[in-house]
């Protein structure tokens, strides 16, 4: 199944403090073709190898009770050099 490319399609960040589980969703409308865990942490791929998503299992064990407390979020967008 083939998804269309959603322009809308933001990177997402999620917390999840039931199962302490911290998600980053790089491109949330790609299909993830393959995961590969070391130590913890996954990471998804798509088919044509880009990074999906990266999930950090027991996220606050491994950083602070809260992980989300961490992130100090900016954007610099700069277009690519080509």
């Amino acid at each position: 199944m083939v998804k269309k490319k959603n322009q809308d399609a933001r990177m997402k960040i999620e917390y999840d403090p039931k199962h302490d589980l911290l998600n980053i969703e790089f491109v949330p409308d790609k299909d993830i073709a393959e995961s590969i865990e070391l130590d913890g942490i996954i990471i998804d791929y798509s088919e044509n190898r880009e990074i999906v998503a990266i999930e950090i299992l027991d996220a606050g064990k491994r950083t602070k009770k809260d992980p989300l407390d961490l992130i100090d979020f900016s954007i610099v967008k700069e277009k690519a050099l080509g």
